[in-house]
């Protein structure tokens, strides 16, 4: 199957989910997390906590991981039509992305492969799939313990719920939209014999504690990329260490909120292996190859158990200004979180809010780097970064 867009067609693309995505922020479940702005893969992490801790009796209860069998190439094109919320010209030329390619088996399903606008596409066909298991709690009020990550999704289950009936309301809801549960992999799994999500392993513990950590597959996936940068011979030790740097940090900072104390997941080995290739390459002293193994693996500040879920339906399009420039702000830590709070969440160039999905600078206001005094450090939007920098050059 080929339904691979052209440049000019993903820019088209890129137009069309920009004007859809605020009117369908509004619909959206609030457990729906994936592809969308404001909401992370750090909410679900937090709200499968939140539904899992001694407090909820997690001990208790089991898990549905449910997996789609193909969900991009299976969606049903009239679905996504019947619940598209866009003018007729808008409306077409999504009708046109979804029939362009070649799909002779599957005319009238899937949507286009690295298309800009296939997850909204996704997230607007599965919407409500949250609500297909409900209950309520002892305050009276409805709970929907599914959590979904555009084509993931856990459904958490106390005793009493009935996993067959479940999955039974589950498949009738995907087949009326062109999918299928996949047999293979979806099954329900006890609390206390932990689960895959997300890149994360959830588990209660014997004790009724809740833990989360890495999962094998992401912690092999990690191990793999360091590997072949520190074992390529086609680099030499300080591009190693610049390739090294932003796929450790970006490792350690997906998994700040996880329980990361014991040796399985530990980078000591990774690290032992690196300095020993720098030593062996630099033909320097240990001083200098030390250095580069700092600048490759840089410290994260661990943050277990702090992260802020989204409130309920929230989005950035509701035009609550406080709470999503209070919110970024929460995002960022060290001296870019105290530059935010001193400047009321301000960005320090224009003046504005930051609130969009705009990248958060730390400028040095006299440009010394190395001077990381609190009055020379201002945060400012990425684009008035570049702009200060530009005009600075160019005078």
């Amino acid at each position: 199957m080929l339904k691979i867009p052209t440049i000019a067609d993903r820019a088209w693309q890129c137009l069309a989910k920009y004007a859809l995505e605020a009117a369908h922020e509004a619909t959206f479940h609030a457990r729906s997390y994936g592809f969308r702005p404001g909401r992370s893969a750090h909410d679900a992490q937090k709200y499968i906590f939140i539904n899992l801790n001694s407090g909820a009796k997690g001990i208790e209860k089991r898990v549905i991981e449910l997996d789609i069998e193909k969900c991009f190439d299976r969606i049903n094109h009239s679905t996504i039509m019947d619940e598209l919320i866009a003018p007729f010209g808008l409306k077409l030329g999504i009708f046109r992305c979804l029939k362009a390619g070649v799909n002779p088996q599957f005319p009238e399903q899937g949507t286009p492969q690295g298309g800009v606008v296939s997850p909204l596409l996704a997230n607007i066909a599965l919407n409500g799939i949250e609500s297909i298991h409900r209950y309520k709690d002892k305050w009276y009020n409805h709970r929907e313990p599914s959590i979904r990550y555009a084509d993931d999704m856990v459904i958490i289950l106390r005793p009493e719920d009935d996993a067959i009936e479940i999955l039974e309301r589950i498949t009738e809801f995907l087949r009326v939209r062109g999918m299928n549960v996949s047999q293979k992999k979806t099954k329900v799994t006890a609390a206390t014999d932990g689960f895959d999500f997300l890149g994360w392993n959830f588990k209660v513990q014997s004790n009724g504690k809740f833990r989360s950590t890495p999962s094998m597959d992401n912690f092999k996936a990690f191990r793999k990329k360091v590997k072949h940068v520190v074992n390529n011979s086609n680099y030499g030790s300080i591009v190693k260490a610049e390739k090294l740097a932003p796929i450790v940090r970006g490792w350690r900072n997906y998994h700040k909120f996880c329980k990361m104390d014991g040796t399985k997941h530990s980078l000591w080995f990774m690290h032992h292996r690196a300095y020993t290739v720098f030593n062996k390459e630099t033909k320097q002293n240990r001083y200098s190859s030390a250095e580069l193994i700092k600048k490759a693996f840089p410290t994260v500040p661990h943050s277990e158990g702090s992260h802020v879920m989204v409130k309920g339906t929230k989005s950035p399009y509701d035009g609550d200004t406080a709470y999503w420039s209070e919110r970024k702000s929460k995002l960022y830590d060290g001296e870019t979180s105290i530059a935010l709070k001193k400047q009321n969440h301000r960005c320090a160039s224009c003046g504005l809010k930051f609130i969009d999905e705009e990248r958060v600078h730390l400028h040095h206001i006299d440009g010394n780097h190395a001077n990381w005094k609190k009055n020379n450090l201002e945060a400012i939007h990425e684009s008035c970064h570049d702009y200060k920098h530009m005009s600075k050059s160019e005078s």
